[in-house]
């Protein structure tokens, strides 16, 4: 199982002063958050993609070139690239690049997105919102697979025998399908054959069994090998040295971005008592000590048939650098040589 970081790099307002960190800090803090990562052996980081004000990961290409430059092992990927709002050109060549930059260390992953601000942005209709998504990752796939490409469609003009450079190192370049909760995008990528990357922010894990039984099916059904039909998770989570800690750090934070798209969605403010159900076995965060965050992970592989990737969104507006520092050295150091040793026995 592989284990990783995802980051949306929110701006971070420091809890000791109460000052938000510059731009320039924030970018900074980043590039050492993945090269600690790289450094305590993890196996993957992310970088998301949004356009709003709080984050800074409106251009994750540029972001995870910087992280390869300062990596050696470690695998780095997109979570998600927002591909509706997107050219699929664009977007190959762009990645196919950072493949060249790492020396084949790269994973897109590429999704709808869970926000809608790059739709009018980009001037896109979001009515359009599945329909985009849909051709323009046929478009996508019909590039990693020909250099040459002829295809039409809808929403985009036109390739007439185009070809389309520079090519990755890896063939093919890995293309996942970051998902929420809507079934027909489940039974799109088994149908396709692609990983699948689940996106569960809250809730219980355990009920996205059917979800990925349905994935599984569909690939099948399209003639897939089980193998080929991977499974991922992208969860909240933070390690630290007890429980409790862990908890407390993670929680002030956590509660102010999720007031914000409350009020944004009509939602009320969530309580203590919400993020405390999460903590609990059956609950979504992984958040905890090292051996509570280990058990968990192992728990929720068991609960959905068995995961191939994790990955921890330790995105926090309310945490200090050095906190989050030391968490990723928990989670490389202490919770994934928990979870490799029970996986390998």
């Amino acid at each position: 199982m592989q284990i990783g970081i995802d980051s949306f790099v929110s701006i971070v307002t420091d809890p000791e002063t109460g000052v938000d960190i510059t731009p320039v800090q924030r970018v900074q803090h980043l590039l050492e958050e993945v090269e600690r990562a790289d450094q305590v052996g993890l196996d993957t980081y992310g970088i998301g993609e949004h356009h709003r004000q709080e984050y800074m990961d409106s251009a994750p290409a540029i972001l995870l070139a910087a992280a390869a430059a300062r990596t050696t092992d470690i695998r780095l990927n997109s979570a998600v690239t927002v591909l509706s709002a997107s050219d699929p050109v664009r977007v190959f060549q762009e990645f196919a690049t950072l493949d060249l930059v790492s020396q084949g260390r790269i994973d897109m992953v590429v999704g709808r997105g869970s926000f809608t601000e790059a739709f009018p942005l980009f001037g896109l209709d979001l009515a359009d919102y599945d329909s985009l998504f849909a051709e323009k990752l046929d478009l996508l796939l019909r590039i990693r697979d020909n250099a040459e490409v002829t295809w039409s469609g809808r929403h985009r003009p036109p390739l007439n025998r185009q070809g389309v450079y520079p090519r990755p190192l890896q063939n093919p370049l890995p293309i996942w399908v970051g998902v929420g909760g809507t079934p027909e995008s489940f039974v799109r990528a088994g149908t396709l054959g692609l990983p699948l990357m689940v996106a569960i922010i809250g809730g219980q894990p355990a009920r996205f069994r059917p979800l990925i039984d349905l994935y599984r099916q569909a690939g099948q059904r399209a003639g897939h090998a089980p193998e080929q039909l991977t499974v991922g998770l992208h969860c909240f989570g933070f390690v630290g040295d007890s429980l409790q800690q862990a908890a407390d750090d993670f929680y002030p934070g956590w509660a102010q971005m999720f007031t914000k798209i409350g009020k944004e969605r009509g939602f009320g403010p969530p309580v203590r008592a919400q993020y405390d159900a999460m903590l609990g076995p059956d609950g979504a965060f992984l958040i905890g000590d090292p051996q509570t965050v280990a058990t968990k992970i192992l728990r929720i592989s068991d609960d959905l048939g068995g995961i191939s990737r994790i990955s921890l969104q330790m995105t926090n507006v309310r945490l200090a650098h050095a906190n989050l520092l030391h968490g990723i050295e928990l989670l490389g150091t202490r919770v994934a040589p928990l979870v490799r040793a029970a996986v390998g026995a």
